[in-house]
């Protein structure tokens, strides 16, 4: 009984992590290099000062920040 208790507990653990692990979206971000000028798409939306998010450029794929990165007027 303590085995099947155990398999049980341990099956609702690692079925609670991955779920967890999938549920979190990610973000791509269009930013400009306040330095060099130069846009970049990024997956993790930037902390340093030298690196702004550039209109709304956030999006949920990385071929949708590519194509809007080419339209955003600062970036060209």
């Amino acid at each position: 009984m303590k085995r099947i208790l155990i398999t049980c507990a341990i099956a609702t653990f690692a079925i609670t992590q991955a779920a967890a692990q999938t549920a979190v979206p990610t973000n791509f971000y269009v930013v400009k290099d306040t330095a060099t000028k130069k846009c970049t798409v990024v997956d993790a939306k930037p902390t340093s000062s030298t690196m702004q998010v550039v209109d709304n450029g956030q999006f949920p794929t990385k071929e949708q920040a590519e194509t809007a990165m080419k339209t955003i007027k600062e970036c060209n």
